[in-house]
């Protein structure tokens, strides 16, 4: 599964203001719902649920919230690149600045566990990461983001 199959260069978000993790996953909620077609509260409710079985905050400044929705037909994908690192609670407690949300169809199985593997492998490398945190322009995200050399080489 390729990341331009997740996220759309309108599903890309450049330099977001939150103070802290709440606030994040509501602006996930908030601009995720028009995308997946499902209402703003049911993909709150799911990522904060999900934040409650551990925070899905990977290291590096990285999070990927995610969750499953009977109401999806597809995996849906949205990009955040803060304006400021925030408190995620992440595995090595650094704080956050690059978050993916991942929503799948309650069906999804094995789909769902691709996509987590393809956005976690994508976010591992370093030198994209750098690009990322270099620009705030979202088309140069979404760019750098789907340019499928720099991804396979991830």
């Amino acid at each position: 599964m390729d990341i331009d199959e997740l996220i759309t260069p309108q599903s890309v978000v450049a330099n977001l203001r939150v103070a802290n993790k709440k606030q994040a996953l509501q602006e996930l909620a908030r601009r995720a719902a028009p995308f997946a077609a499902v209402q703003e509260r049911r993909v709150l409710e799911v990522l904060v649920e999900r934040e409650r079985l551990g925070s899905t905050g990977v290291g590096m400044g990285i999070a990927i919230p995610h969750g499953k929705l009977f109401e999806l037909r597809r995996l849906h994908g949205l990009f955040m690149r803060l304006d400021r690192p925030i408190d995620f609670a992440a595995i090595d407690d650094r704080p956050v600045d690059l978050i993916f949300l991942l929503l799948a169809p309650e069906s999804a199985g094995a789909d769902h566990l691709k996509a987590l593997a393809r956005v976690s492998r994508l976010l591992r490398n370093g030198a994209i990461c750098e690009k990322l945190r270099g620009t705030d322009n979202p088309d140069a995200l979404y760019a750098l983001l789907t340019d499928k050399a720099a991804s396979a080489a991830a």
